[in-house]
């Protein structure tokens, strides 16, 4: 449903020769399927990646078609974009060490042409404990009902101690707007899951 509403966004802001960067794009899939929705436009389309295993399986996936799709091996806190109509990051800020997202999140609006988007997917911390609780046991049903142990569940969470900090809806939008972003609005959410299209 996310890669769904995100092509569908998409027609809004892609032109004739723009271009568009998906930072962090893992294996590639959703960028190339905006350049097979997009052929006839010539995009410029970049996927940021700094897993090298992520980028290889993208390259090896991709390297038929998309010609106009491009994965680099870089860090988003030092490769400097170009102006662009279009970034998606999704679930990517999160990994991000929180001293460094409020460059990245300037950095971006800095490289948007007036009028472009950034479509952006988080998981947040809910506005109390009580709403974490609730999104946290969902999470985890869901995880069990997808045939995941409880072992498998616990290892995961243990796993992401210190690498995954999801900030709270009102603090990822404190990030926006503090980076420029004027109008804001969300566009989809599943429990702790929350996506915002903002636009410059």
């Amino acid at each position: 449903e996310m890669q769904i509403l995100i092509n569908n966004l998409s027609d809004f802001f892609l032109k004739k020769n723009s271009i568009c960067y998906d930072i962090g794009s893992s294996t590639g899939t959703l960028l190339c399927q905006i350049s097979r929705r997009h052929k006839s436009k010539k995009l410029k389309l970049y996927g940021i990646e700094r897993e090298k295993n992520m980028i290889s399986q993208a390259k090896k996936e991709n390297k038929k078609n998309n010609s106009n799709v491009k994965f680099l091996e870089k860090d988003i806190k030092k490769f400097k974009l170009q102006k662009s109509d279009l970034i998606l990051c999704c679930y990517t800020l999160q990994f991000i060490e929180p001293k460094y997202r409020q460059t990245v999140l300037n950095k971006i609006y800095k490289s948007l042409n007036w009028g472009g988007a950034l479509i952006i997917f988080e998981k947040i911390r809910a506005s109390d404990a009580r709403f974490q609780d609730i999104f946290t046991q969902i999470y985890s049903d869901f995880k069990i009902s997808n045939n995941f142990s409880e072992k498998e569940i616990i290892n995961k969470s243990r796993s992401l101690k210190g690498v995954m900090e999801p900030f709270s809806e009102h603090g990822n939008i404190g990030l926006l707007k503090r980076a420029g972003f004027l109008d804001i609005i969300p566009i989809m959410q599943w429990t702790c899951f929350k996506g915002f299209l903002c636009i410059k």
